[in-house]
């Protein structure tokens, strides 16, 4: 059973999503919060596997929450997808930055909500190619020159490369197709490198994959 938990201060939103997702199978809604603060109360109290948190909310809005949320180890196999109006809201960058699974805009189809909550328990992130290409392009656009560290030396050659298709917004399907493998064989070296870094997610991947320089600004043409 997926747990989910909805934060949003829209009342008529919060129903809405409770009556489509207490209505799918595997899918329960364990708990509601109108402000990040009541959020943070209850993610502690329910652990659920995913929080669909609004990113403007009043009291604590969902960016200062997720950033409580990924820095609090209890919390942590609990994914945050954003919620926005806008589809590139300029908070949606940061959101990933401070551990956001990936974001939804508030009008998407109700089966890609669906969708969206089981995938990230899956631990995929970003949600859909369009919407991960556009997002990836912006992050680049905005990071800051990469440090030389030693972050990535724990790789190996092929799962530097594995990162660096991930960081350039494929799919397992994809990066499969690319490197002539199975996507079981894509999936297990974007596991494996993910466990090796400490990643949260595939959200985090990314980032670290431009922050290290593995991936670079204008790769995306």
């Amino acid at each position: 059973m997926i747990r989910v938990l909805l934060a949003d201060d829209q009342l008529l939103v919060r129903a809405g999503f409770r009556a489509l997702l207490d209505a799918q199978p595997g899918i329960e809604v364990v708990g509601e919060a109108a402000d990040g603060e009541e959020a943070l109360i209850a993610l502690r109290e329910q652990r659920p596997d995913v929080v669909l948190m609004d990113i403007r909310m009043p009291v604590l809005d969902g960016l200062a929450a997720t950033r409580q949320i990924s820095e609090d180890p209890r919390l942590s196999a609990t994914k945050v997808v954003m919620l926005t109006t806008f589809e590139m809201d300029e908070y949606v960058f940061e959101a990933i930055r401070a551990g956001a699974a990936g974001f939804l805009v508030k009008d998407t189809e109700p089966e890609e909500l669906v969708r969206a909550v089981r995938a990230v328990v899956e631990g995929d992130a970003l949600l859909s190619p369009g919407v991960t290409r556009r997002l990836i392009a912006e992050f680049a656009a905005r990071s800051k020159e990469p440090a030389a560290d030693g972050t990535l030396s724990a790789l190996t050659e092929r799962e530097r490369e594995v990162m660096a298709l991930v960081g350039l917004g494929m799919s397992n399907e994809e990066i499969a197709r690319r490197l002539v493998v199975s996507p079981l064989t894509a999936k297990t070296h974007v596991s494996r490198t993910m466990t090796k870094l400490g990643a949260r997610d595939r959200a985090q991947l990314v980032v670290l994959a431009y922050e290290s320089g593995l991936v670079r600004p204008g790769w995306l043409g």
